[in-house]
């Protein structure tokens, strides 16, 4: 094992990333993102409706062209040594194929079909579907919610089917089955694409496809016909679920010659990126893991003897071994964390790029959120500062509403963009501590708090105000790429290169950079902001209505 590497890659939003480790002591020793080129041109989408599809070529030249980029960085020799991939993506994040397990937007017919493309977790044209997904679990028999936190969302798989299915005629009768982007990578890999034996995650299966095992898998035809007739035809997609430990095959001779690797490396099966950025993270039991990038993931594990029998209202799902095998893993979040600013950015910055040269701009947009944090934090803290919601893309948890939005009060001509910018991470702390107060009121004890992610590293007003607001400390991670990180600590596992998780994560943790402590002179000022917070947001519920 000593001088053997891996390799975790992280399908993020914008970007994929792929990150080379020593599996002996954790050195990160290449690294490389590739942004999607179309996606960054805005095709397949529109905001206004919240359509939000992602190209699987993206997905494709993102891998090659990452992992090539990243094993260039290395010491020689170091390629011959890999042993192991894994892959974490965004989810719920599914997309239509057809019998051969081919996605749908690589046939010429469908190549520009956006209903034919992964329709990407944010993607939130889904909402009347996952209204009536509540409507029929909730009205009598078995509430095959009760393990997503007994409401389902938008964001999550079959509420995204209903509404393609429903809306395109070529795509429902093309559709053979749907795979989630952290199957389909492995499966790509492996060449593994037969629908029969693709390996599916219990990761995104448990966490947004209503699967469990005291139901056979899958919810049951009588189910899913209630919700379109359609949709029975899926009920087989498939019965059994794998952790991410289990190896989804070795690489294709194809992909080994693409990437210039061995013939016998051995993929993991695949997870979404807060799961396994949790485990790069070094989340143990009651750690909450806070994965915050342009929105939050917020992760807890529990022995199961412990907390196995609980069902946690309004998160996004409990699912045996979907973060560490033999564990409970927990899932909650924010829908909208980083966009929150960078809405505020596009705000400030679209008259600006109109009005001067775009180089003089684009210097100026590269500063504007850290001179923003350096005015706030020298803000005087006052009653009746503004107050906003952190709804901007709807409410995640607790209790899933995407129809949402947000709200802002106590704006007066006083009120500056420091001063909105206040109220805005304030938002986004008030957002998390609702997360946390639900966990502690369900029965799950919080014994750390862990953050992670992009926000996390860079804005250090951003994470002493959530450490004041929760009054906890806040642990922050020192690698700058946890979620590929612990994608690397799967691959270490699926390779047998480590037995455990927990043994990967012993060698291979990064550990962290920084301990941000709650000032105990602001907790009582955020503790009544916290309260008004929640006032605001019963106020903007009713009304929204």
């Amino acid at each position: 094992m000593e001088n053997s590497f891996v390799l975790g890659v992280d399908f993020g939003t914008d970007s994929v990333r792929s990150l080379v480790v020593n599996v002996t002591t954790g050195e990160e020793v290449g690294s490389a993102v590739h942004y999607y080129p179309r996606w960054q041109k805005g095709k397949y989408c529109d905001p206004s409706s919240q359509q939000y599809r992602q190209h699987p070529l993206d997905y494709l030249e993102g891998l090659e062209h990452s992992i090539r980029e990243a094993l260039k960085q290395c010491p020689a020799g170091t390629t011959d040594r890999v042993k192991g991939i894994s892959v974490d993506t965004t989810g719920s994040t599914p997309g239509p194929v057809n019998e051969e397990g081919m996605p749908l937007a690589l046939l010429p017919e469908f190549e520009h079909n956006p209903n034919a493309m992964f329709v990407l977790w944010k993607d939130h044209t889904a909402n009347e579907e996952a209204a009536l997904i509540n409507e029929i679990a909730h009205s009598k028999g078995t509430d095959y919610t009760q393990y997503c936190g007994g409401i389902y969302s938008s964001e999550w798989f079959w509420a995204k089917i209903l509404h393609v299915i429903k809306e395109d005629a070529s795509v429902r009768a093309k559709a053979a089955a749907w795979v989630e982007h952290c199957d389909w990578i492995p499966a790509v890999l492996t060449g593994n694409n037969s629908l029969n034996t693709l390996l599916r995650s219990r990761c995104a299966a448990g966490h947004k496809a209503m699967w469990h095992a005291s139901w056979g898998g899958l919810p049951p035809a009588e189910f899913l016909q209630q919700l379109h007739p359609f949709l029975s035809r899926y009920v087989n997609m498939y019965t059994d679920t794998v952790d991410a430990t289990v190896p989804a095959g070795v690489i294709t001779a194809e992909w080994a010659g693409k990437l210039g690797l061995p013939t016998d490396v051995v993929i993991g099966t695949g997870a979404f990126d807060a799961h396994m950025g949790a485990v790069g993270g070094g989340i143990k039991p009651y750690s909450l893991c806070k994965v915050i990038g342009t929105s939050t993931c917020d992760i807890l594990i529990a022995p199961m003897e412990e907390a196995g029998h609980l069902l946690v209202k309004g998160i996004c799902g409990q699912v045996d071994g979907s973060v560490v095998p033999d564990t409970l893993g927990m899932e909650a979040g924010q829908s909208a964390y980083g966009d929150v600013f960078a809405w505020l950015r596009r705000l400030i910055m679209g008259p600006v790029y109109a009005l001067l040269n775009e180089a003089d701009a684009q210097k100026m947009e590269s500063r504007l959120l850290t001179h923003l944090s350096e005015q706030a934090q020298q803000l005087p803290l006052k009653k009746d500062d503004p107050l906003a919601l952190d709804w901007f893309n709807g409410r995640r948890t607790p209790d899933a509403n995407h129809t949402l939005k947000s709200t802002v009060t106590g704006l007066h001509l006083g009120v500056d963009a420091a001063q909105l910018f206040k109220a805005l991470v304030e938002a986004t702390a008030f957002g998390a501590q609702s997360i946390a107060e639900r966990f502690v009121q369900e029965g799950v004890p919080i014994h750390e708090v862990i953050a992670l992610g992009g926000v996390a590293k860079k804005s250090g007003y951003a994470m002493q105000v959530l450490a004041d607001v929760m009054n906890r400390p806040i642990k922050i991670v020192n690698s700058e790429n946890a979620c590929a990180l612990g994608a690397a600590m799967f691959a270490a596992v699926a390779a047998g290169l480590y037995p455990t998780i927990g043994a990967a994560q012993e060698a291979m943790s990064s550990g962290f950079e920084t301990v941000w402590e709650p000032r105990a002179q602001h907790v009582p000022y955020y503790a009544e902001r916290y309260r008004k917070f929640q006032e605001l947001g019963a106020f903007t519920e009713k009304f929204n209505a």
